[in-house]
């Protein structure tokens, strides 16, 4: 069947109906790829390196001529491997700029009856889209406080109740401290990270409030973009406030069922900002499973933390609301109250 090469909004329309294809090698893959899609490389991470270097040294006639000797004896097992995880035979391919690597995987499936539509500008222009998308203009709205408010738990909330919300730890894989990353998978590079929150980016009203967790410009080892880091420090900040005993809890409940030996871990991270004693202290609380002493412990780091921080923010953006013993249901409402006031929508 022949080949349909589309654009980029073709591009959107059709993931929707059929898997996608990235010829390009497994580490161009793992660095950063279009969500969803799997990876079938032309040439691997070795032989791309050799072809490239050839490329440079005797110019792209050699370099071609390389790159078939390669790959050309597992032509059929790269046929053979799309057959099995496709058997409807139809396909998106995409490869760094749409060209030769693709070419290669797409004139292959066609041989065996895929039909084939082919990124025009490959992941070079999907990657362009989401760089800028990322640092567009938005409408957004902070969700800050103390840690231990429940911030995350809110955030899900709205967002179930149709509000606009951007996940950022989510997309990370990181609640953004030190025991952020414990029982959660490995963090994207900073380029799939860009990715994943262009393609959320992408379904909001950008007229609309958006809610976002306040965040440091590091979640992890993700760092947020730089305009979009500029526009949440600007932008109106929602400071939630709940006693000292209703944190301890949330966190209690969030953390104490995680792995000892990584809590520990992550409260020796800290060993230079909380002293030796204070660590010392912690790391015994923990494995008497004493959690509201460590969590109490911690959380005097943490204040000092967060207060540094809301200094960032413009102060007559800044809105504190107490949430102190309410339902979630009220404390959804009291936010839903605090965006009319501001932002009237």
């Amino acid at each position: 069947m022949a080949e349909t090469l589309i654009s980029l909004s073709e591009f959107w329309t059709l993931r929707k109906q059929m898997p996608m294809l990235d010829a390009r090698s497994e580490n161009e893959f793992a660095q950063s790829h279009i969500p969803e899609s799997q990876n079938l490389p032309i040439l691997n991470n070795q032989e791309r390196i050799e072809v490239g270097t050839l490329y440079k040294q005797k110019g792209p006639e050699k370099a071609i001529l390389k790159g078939f000797e390669l790959v050309g004896p597992r032509f059929h097992q790269i046929q053979k491997d799309a057959l099995a995880k496709f058997p409807e035979k139809k396909i998106i391919i995409y490869c760094w700029r749409g060209g030769m690597r693709s070419q290669i995987l797409s004139w292959l499936l066609e041989m065996v009856g895929f039909e084939v539509f082919r990124l025009k500008g490959g992941y070079k222009t999907y990657r362009n889209f989401t760089f800028a998308e990322v640092r567009k203009d938005l409408r957004l709205l902070v969700l800050g406080g103390k840690t231990g408010v429940g911030k995350t738990q809110l955030l899900k909330t709205l967002s179930e109740q149709g509000e606009q919300v951007l996940d950022l730890e989510g997309f990370a894989h990181h609640r953004g401290s030190s025991f952020g990353a414990i029982g959660l998978p490995p963090q994207p590079t900073v380029e799939q990270f860009e990715n994943l929150l262009a393609e959320k980016i992408k379904t909001l009203d950008p007229g609309k409030p958006i809610w976002v967790e306040n965040e440091s410009r590091k979640i992890g080892r993700v760092i947020l973009p730089d305009r979009f880091f500029e526009q949440m420090l600007k932008s109106p900040l929602i400071d939630l406030q709940k006693t000292e005993e209703e944190r301890i809890h949330h966190i209690q409940e969030e953390y104490a069922q995680l792995p000892k030996t990584e809590l520990i871990q992550a409260v020796k991270r800290l060993q230079k900002r909380l002293g030796g004693l204070r660590t010392q202290e912690a790391i015994a609380a923990i494995q008497e499973d004493n959690h509201p002493s460590w969590i109490q412990n911690l959380l005097i780091y943490y204040d000092k933390t967060y207060d540094f921080d809301l200094h960032r923010h413009e102060t007559e953006k800044t809105l504190s609301l107490d949430l102190s013993h309410l339902s979630l249901p009220d404390q959804v409402n009291r936010l839903l109250n605090a965006k009319q006031q501001l932002y009237g929508n």
